[in-house]
């Protein structure tokens, strides 16, 4: 008890920003140190000549670079000058150089399909008519310039779509652009195509995926637009970009003094309430929970019948079946598992309307199939022929031998390898948000993404991560103990005996 306290101690300590003043006045102040960046924005593009011996450090999402600064895993990072107003408001001892980095444009990414060159020229044309009319100063002033995080609104309604539905790529977990808010999607993204699909009888549906994962995702069909693509030489030869609807000057943020006056018990009541307490988030972590859940028992459930299924039709020792085989979980095997899903969902399943939770469901299904198909070989290998001469010595076919000889002993040997892989699916499945689905891992990016805490969120989402394994590998274990013979009642074995006599 004493070690657990004080291990949750050091968390707490290591999790909570540090108080400082800081030592970097000037852009060339950070040569030769650590600064962080988000995936696929290209801001250290801006910086590489003014600070050669510095290290670049990149991240999925903006919260996971306060934490590594405060931590001191980075000396700085990189981020709008617009999202930085918000990230001030729920960390008061961050601070920026006052120079910055440079400028950026943002546009939107549209799809390879036969309704790109459509949209591209509708998008070009809202933005024109939205700068013209003050729409975009509009939802700058609003979203940005005034943003307030509990109680701006975005109106997802009032769609006609008698032009059809648009899938729409947004990072999900950056305000204010794109955030969840009372269980919605909202922002400043979010806001500005839904007044485009208003205007242009679509319906907008929106699909929270991390940023890295867009332009792949859009360049690829699965989406129509995608939001806040950075505009680069690059990005201009190989995507199609429409015209640019808003820019900010990039900011280098730094490590400042703690000006909350916060008390060390105040931050941690704080960092509870905004986890848990406000927009009632806690019933993300329960939807959350439901879809790891969800994933996690369907693929188990078709992995084990297809494995079977697969082993069963190669144990007659058929020549094809067996190579065929082989292919199939050398491929499996040897692929990563994020690789695999974004194959999965991008390309195989790419012009299909599966969801993200289905796309999973196959994909782990096929992972977990592959391991039941090496759990039977080695299970069933460990039990000897002369069992299997002896059983039909004594007039068992051979579908009967397997399945009342061999089978029965071969679970005893497998049985405790399944559960292992139990438990490492459900760890597994912590990467579907690349894929567009909200599970656990997901959510709990999305609710930090809000609250700028990392304590709560990651320490909640661990121990429901150990609850469903518990939960998972109680039930495997129950049934080996149903199977074992060695835990048979002696005159269940004696009833065959008894009644022949």
């Amino acid at each position: 008890m004493r070690k657990t306290v004080l291990l949750i101690s050091m968390l707490v300590l290591a999790l909570l920003p540090l108080a400082a003043e800081s030592q970097y006045k000037t852009i060339e102040d950070l040569n030769g140190r650590n600064i962080g960046v988000q995936t696929a924005v290209l801001y250290e593009e801006l910086i590489q000549d003014r600070v050669p011996d510095s290290t670049i450090q990149y991240y999925t999402m903006p919260n996971d670079m306060i934490l590594a600064l405060t931590s001191g895993k980075v000396d700085a990072y990189l981020i709008e000058e617009v999202s930085f107003g918000v990230q001030k408001k729920n960390h008061p001892e961050l601070e920026v150089i006052e120079e910055p980095a440079g400028y950026i444009s943002a546009t939107c990414i549209i799809g390879e399909n036969e309704r790109q060159d459509v949209l591209l020229s509708q998008l070009n044309q809202f933005i024109a008519d939205s700068w013209e009319n003050g729409l975009l100063d509009e939802l700058y002033d609003y979203w940005i310039a005034d943003f307030d995080p509990v109680n701006d609104t975005c109106d997802t309604t009032g769609f006609t779509g008698e032009n059809g539905t648009i899938a729409v790529a947004v990072e999900g977990g950056y305000e204010p652009f794109s955030f969840i808010s009372n269980g919605q999607i909202s922002g400043f993204d979010v806001d500005f195509i839904c007044r485009f699909a208003r205007a242009y009888g679509y319906t907008p549906e929106f699909y929270e995926v991390p940023f890295e994962a867009i332009a792949p995702g859009v360049e690829s069909g699965k989406y129509d637009i995608g939001m806040n693509i950075v505009v680069s030489a690059e990005r201009n030869e190989t995507g199609t970009l429409s015209d640019v609807y808003y820019t900010t000057p990039i900011m280098l943020v730094v490590l400042g003094e703690d000006e909350s006056g916060l008390s060390f018990f105040e931050q941690i009541a704080d960092s509870f309430y905004k986890t848990f307490i406000r927009e009632n988030r806690w019933q993300l972590f329960i939807q959350g929970a439901g879809i790891t859940i969800l994933i996690t028992v369907a693929s188990i459930l078709a992995g084990t019948a297809l494995g079977f299924i697969i082993y069963m039709l190669c144990r007659g020792g058929n020549i094809f079946a067996n190579k065929a085989t082989n292919v199939f979980l050398w491929l499996i095997h040897g692929m990563p598992t994020v690789l695999l899903l974004m194959i999965l969902y991008y390309i195989v399943f790419g012009s299909s309307s599966l969801s993200g939770t289905w796309v999973s469901v196959v994909g782990f299904s096929l992972m977990f199939a592959c391991s039941m198909v090496d759990m039977l070989r080695v299970g069933c290998n460990a039990i000897g022929k002369g069992q299997l001469e002896a059983s039909t010595a004594l007039g068992y076919s051979n579908s009967q031998s397997f399945f009342k000889i061999i089978l029965p002993q071969a679970a005893g040997h497998f049985l405790p390898i399944y559960r292992n892989e139990v438990v490492t699916l459900i760890k597994e499945t912590s990467v579907v948000g690349y894929i567009a689905v909200l599970d656990l891992t997901k959510i709990s990016d999305l609710v930090r993404s809000r609250t700028y805490e990392a304590f709560f969120p990651l320490i909640v989402t661990a121990i429901m991560y150990f609850i469903i394994s518990g939960i998972l590998t109680k039930l495997v274990g129950l049934v080996e103990k149903a199977i074992d013979p060695r835990r048979r009642n002696k005159a269940k074995i004696l009833r065959g005996i008894k009644e022949a006599e």
